[in-house]
């Protein structure tokens, strides 16, 4: 997912942020997380002296449970949108 910059800098700032800057701010973070997590496992592998297991344990876990929230998040916003379309 590749996103505008100035989107994600104008989201850091809480007065000029709005749904979607912030949206693509935390799918930003997501993504992050999941490609440094991806990037310990990796390395876990080339060189398992050099990663402690812990932290790769402790990265999936916050990868996987970031992961959830923005599907929680998605299913919801959807959900939203269903029910403003609906009740016309």
């Amino acid at each position: 997912m590749v996103s505008n910059t100035n989107l994600i800098d104008n989201a850091s700032r809480k007065e000029t942020a709005s749904f979607e800057q912030t949206l693509l701010a935390a799918f930003d973070k997501m993504n992050e997380k999941q490609q440094t997590t991806d990037a310990l496992a990796q390395k876990m592998i080339v060189d398992p002296e050099s990663v402690d297991i812990h932290d790769v344990t402790v990265a999936m876990a916050e990868a996987n449970l970031s992961l959830k929230i923005a599907q929680s998040v998605i299913d919801r916003v959807i959900k939203g949108w269903n029910e403003i379309t609906t009740t016309r």
